[in-house]
């Protein structure tokens, strides 16, 4: 089985017909979902042994690109679930089986989202402004902002983490999945934005909500490390993210060929013909034709174990700044290609130039980014230098 032999372009055309309409009206991709659920999309990574599709991460990378090439909003917003699919394979490949029940769950139908970005939190996975509360019975209270809560209309499961404080000499970050219906969790519907707008990812807000012992999976320490449930977070998030933007990038190339080949210079010939025009796709072509093979060469060395050892993040997060700065300037470039009528509503360009622009926002961020990159060769910077 292939991600094609899933997203069949009966499929891929169904969901390309419903994103204007979501985008339009800001609605969540219910149908989009219903269609994916039932193709099996939501259990990539589980084992065929336990009904998904056995994919390791190249594949559902190869997927994630397909996927987004037709609907970025739905991609984006599934593959939050993804990401905690990817943790749970990653971890087995590794001999970890404790996010097993993840994959089980997918194959039945469950849907994981990710409640951890926070307002004002740089430090993303290695601190948290969320309080967790022990309770004494090894369940523990979380309070605390979640921003960007894709799949907020939908989730079964929010995986979440906030910081313990209760011993004040060695804080620790506690992480666990809460079912829907979880007391204390409330879903802010205020999600109207520039694009993306389909993935719904509103705030979500936790007031004490308790999570029971059995519903946590791990703790690490505040500051960075390297526990491995951590790394497949972050790995799996820009890998796969970084999957989305290069679709949306590739549909933006097919989109700038179709509008050379549709329009006429002002000479009366094609446009394709025209020098300049020609040069616009080819540069987009190129710089396009520069992130896939990164793209894969990431997604095998997650699947085979390469040890990157501290190089690693830097990588990951120059993956993802490179991806989503290219998809924009190659969406940017079609839009150029096609001319007056992309600046119109409805236009499939200008709705890609609207999501697109949301690749700055996530995880890892442009000065962080260098930040990672300069330490990993120059070293950090002395304290009072």
């Amino acid at each position: 089985m292939n991600p094609a032999d899933i997203l069949t372009p009966e499929l891929l055309e169904r969901l390309r017909g419903r994103a204007a309409g979501y985008d339009r009206d800001n609605t969540f991709f219910t149908e989009d979902l219903e269609d994916l659920r039932a193709a099996g999309y939501l259990a990539l990574f589980t084992p065929k042994a336990a009904g998904g599709a056995g994919f390791g991460i190249p594949q559902v990378v190869q997927a994630q690109r397909m996927l987004a090439m037709s609907a970025p909003a739905t991609a984006l917003a599934v593959n939050m679930h993804q990401v905690w699919c990817g943790v749970a394979h990653l971890l087995s490949l590794r001999g970890d089986d404790s996010l097993a029940f993840v994959l089980d769950d997918a194959a039945k139908g469950e849907l994981y989202a990710f409640g951890i970005s926070e307002p004002g939190n740089a430090a993303v996975l290695f601190d948290s402004l969320t309080s967790a509360q022990p309770q004494g019975d090894g369940s523990y209270a979380f309070t605390g902002t979640k921003i960007f809560t894709s799949l907020s209309p939908a989730w079964t499961r929010l995986g979440v983490f906030g910081r313990d404080d209760s011993d004040p000499e060695e804080p620790r970050l506690v992480f666990g999945f809460a079912p829907r219906g979880t007391g204390g969790i409330t879903i802010k519907d205020d999600w109207n934005t520039m694009g993306m707008r389909a993935s719904q990812s509103r705030t979500t807000i936790l007031e004490n909500a308790v999570l029971t012992a059995d519903q946590l999976v791990r703790t690490t320490p505040v500051g960075p490390h390297r526990d491995a449930f951590v790394f497949g977070i972050f790995s799996l998030f820009e890998t796969l993210l970084s999957a989305v933007y290069t679709g949306v990038g590739d549909r933006a190339v097919e989109l700038a060929v179709e509008a050379a080949r549709g329009r006429t210079t002002a000479g009366g010939g094609p446009a394709a013909h025209d020098p300049h025009t020609r040069w616009k796709v080819a540069d987009a072509a190129i710089l396009m034709d520069g992130i896939h093979p990164q793209l894969e060469a990431i997604a095998r060395d997650l699947e085979a174990g390469v040890d990157h050892g501290n190089l690693w993040f830097p990588r990951l997060s120059s993956l993802k700044y490179r991806t989503t700065e290219t998809a924009r300037t190659v969406v940017e470039t079609a839009v150029r290609v096609s001319g007056g009528r992309s600046y119109f509503r409805g236009a499939e360009l200008e709705r890609l130039y609207r999501d697109v622009l949301a690749g700055m926002f996530h995880p890892s961020s442009e000065d962080s980014v260098h930040a990672s990159v300069a330490n990993a060769w120059l070293g950090p910077v002395p304290e009072g230098a």
